[in-house]
């Protein structure tokens, strides 16, 4: 009888990496000079996959613009990733906190440690996306280096059946996966110095992708102004003294009078540079705004 096991002992995330084979023989710096080497391929794998991220990020800002949402799906390092790049949307681009989610098998208790046997139930993967109400107009990238992880094959199909798009993220060079999601794309990362430890080079290739994602899709929405964030949330002092900076940068006003500007528009820095540059009061220059698409830039070279 075959064991569900078996199903693994292919995969390439699996494999053994010959550049390793002495690991454990290795002096420190030797391994720190093999790691460095190995991991150009993960910068090398999501450089491979540019034409993909890039239709991806127009059809996630579609979706965005049309009130639709992205969730992230996965187990482990991959549902942790996805988590991290959920969270840091709202300070970053100012969205609010549902448009980018991510479903964990296990839930939010595998964050911080390891939940026995969650990512094998494809029941579990269904249900997480039907408890968030997904829908037709919503992005779902299911994360999983092997390809194999039930837990996300189940949600892909269950966001499939709710007419949802969908798209596998894998490290698996050879994916097999049905119903087939409306894209798949492939890390391709090669075995791990670590044999099977996909938190290596595997989770460093998918961290690019979902960092150039998400970055690229915000940017089609208009929350950067040049190559600043002009939608972050005011949350801590950090965050504040950036607002601060930047709405000097692009209007000439001295710290006081940015402060000053910042709370007459609501801490919005899109708001104050284009009621310094426009002459717009704070109201009219967030209509205008609107009527723009959310686009700074397009805002300032429409009113001058």
């Amino acid at each position: 009888m075959t064991s569900p096991r078996d199903r693994y002992a292919d995969l390439s995330t699996e494999q053994p990496n010959p550049l390793s084979e002495n690991l454990d023989r290795l002096s420190p710096l030797e391994f720190v000079d093999l790691m460095q080497a190995e991991d150009a391929r993960a910068l090398a794998a999501a450089g491979a996959v540019r034409e993909a991220c890039a239709e991806l990020i127009e059809i996630l800002a579609d979706r965005l613009r049309r009130g639709g949402r992205l969730f992230y799906v996965g187990a482990g390092t991959s549902g942790r990733l996805g988590m991290l790049d959920a969270v840091e949307c709202p300070p970053t681009f100012g969205t609010d906190p549902d448009r980018v989610q991510a479903i964990l098998a296990g839930g939010f208790e595998c964050l911080v440690r390891s939940v026995e046997g969650a990512e094998d139930r494809e029941d579990e993967g269904a249900r997480g996306v039907t408890e968030r109400g997904v829908r037709a107009l919503d992005l779902i990238v299911g994360i999983t280096a092997g390809s194999t992880t039930p837990f996300v094959r189940g949600a892909l199909a269950r966001a499939k059946e709710a007419g949802a798009f969908t798209v596998l993220l894998t490290c698996h060079e050879a994916p097999e996966i049905s119903p087939s999601p409306d894209r798949v794309v492939v890390l391709k990362t090669g075995p791990e110095v670590l044999t099977g430890s996909t938190r290596l080079k595997a989770g460093t290739a998918t961290k690019l992708f979902l960092n150039r994602l998400t970055t690229g899709a915000m940017i089609r929405l208009g929350k950067v102004y040049k190559n600043r964030m002009v939608d972050l949330y005011l949350t801590c002092d950090k965050l504040r003294e950036r607002a601060i900076r930047t709405a000097r940068e692009f209007t000439g006003l001295s710290r006081e009078e940015a402060v000053d500007l910042l709370e007459r528009c609501g801490g919005s820095v899109k708001t104050a540079i284009l009621v310094r540059k426009s002459g717009l009061a704070p109201d009219a220059a967030e209509a205008f705004l609107d009527r723009c698409g959310g686009s700074l830039r397009r805002a300032v070279e429409a009113s001058e």
